[in-house]
């Protein structure tokens, strides 16, 4: 009954999409899971080669022959939902909607913009946190995915369904969203956090499903960590877009955006604190990481300098861990092993870092 979780372990934006996609390919999942709301973005390419930015549905879902399920944890925006399923030119065969999960208003919305949290903690005001709070209030009037006759078509018993694909041995793939940094209960930058948890533990429960199905975790990394724009909290060690560009050799004025916002991200140079945090609450069996072109422009096409190998070792003893596979590009991962020593025995995957 084979389960494999997707979290990051940063601020979010780590490449989870594209790599759940990666693990929904190799292992013909069934299903594929998005929990969370649409304060996010999961970027992935399909089979010809689009990129696709998606704030609703799973990135995964670009893998063939697979369903996405919004599960009862999911937070759904009607608009954007229906807009995403339109444009991959999907149907209720392959996109189903838990008849419990949340659904964020246009009142929602309105709630977060006039609370003045987009400024005070660099909040994308999506709604997603004030659906929340209307669902734990449990207040009289509250519609569930269910009742909306837009979803309608979509909406099917996500948690019958998936146990039995798990009871047919087929694979399911659970897309977490953001980055361990943003958890609310275990980030450590709390009030700068989201409005939920980001663990494996949590995406694990929000989809329905049980903790003893999970056959794999994966810990999803980026050699410089991001953070939303504005004042959005701490960012150890925070460099600028011009010196990643420098290093990168990457055009001049480059930088990323963010897929809720469209403002320029906040980005630094790699912090081992956090991440041996997100490691001892999620216990990943793989850990992938994403960016690493951002180092040295030799690594896109898969050529690894001396200095980039002095990069990924820097960053392997900060965490106490060996990566498992590292991002070159938007949809290329290279294993471990074929890039060269790690000072790490491979089967230790559970050494704990000492200062």
């Amino acid at each position: 009954m084979p389960i494999s979780v997707v979290v990051g372990g940063q601020f979010g934006s780590e490449g989870k999409g594209k790599v759940a996609r990666w693990i929904a390919n190799d292992r013909k999942a069934a299903a594929v899971v998005r929990v969370g709301g649409t304060n996010s973005g999961h970027t992935a390419i399909g089979e010809n080669g689009r990129t696709w930015a998606l704030r609703q549905l799973p990135a995964s879902i670009l893998a063939p022959n697979t369903v996405a399920i919004l599960p009862a944890g999911a937070i759904i925006d009607p608009e954007i939902f229906l807009h995403e399923v339109d444009a991959l030119g999907l149907g209720p065969a392959r996109v189903v909607v838990d008849p419990w999960a949340s659904v964020i208003t246009e009142g929602d919305r309105a709630s977060e913009r006039s609370s003045g949290i987009v400024g005070e903690i660099g909040s994308t005001g999506s709604g997603t946190g004030a659906a929340l709070v209307r669902r734990i209030a449990r207040r009289a009037g509250t519609t569930l995915a269910g009742e909306l006759d837009v979803l309608k078509p979509f909406v099917r018993n996500s948690a019958e369904l998936m146990r039995s694909m798990l009871n047919q041995n087929r694979w399911i793939v659970i897309e977490g969203s953001q980055g361990f940094g943003l958890s609310l209960l275990q980030g450590g930058y709390y009030p700068h956090a989201t409005s939920r948890d980001t663990s494996a533990g949590t995406f694990v429960g929000e989809a329905g499903l049980s903790p003893i199905d999970v056959k794999d975790i994966t810990l999803v990394l980026r050699a410089h960590p991001i953070r939303v724009a504005g004042n959005s909290g701490p960012l150890p060690h925070e460099t600028t877009w011009a010196q990643i560009v420098k290093n990168a050799g990457l055009p001049e004025g480059y930088n990323e955006l963010t897929t809720a916002t469209k403002k320029v991200r906040r980005v630094a140079e790699f912090d081992g604190e956090l991440v041996r945090r997100a490691i001892e609450v999620n216990n990943p069996t793989r850990i992938i990481l994403n960016h690493f072109d951002y180092v040295d422009p030799g690594v896109r096409k898969q050529e690894f300098s001396v200095k980039a190998l002095s990069v990924l070792k820097t960053i392997e003893g900060a965490i106490g861990r060996q990566v498992d596979f590292v991002g070159t590009g938007p949809a290329s991962l290279v294993r471990r092993e074929e890039i060269g020593n790690s000072g790490f025995h491979p089967t230790n995957k559970y050494f704990r870092h000492s200062d």
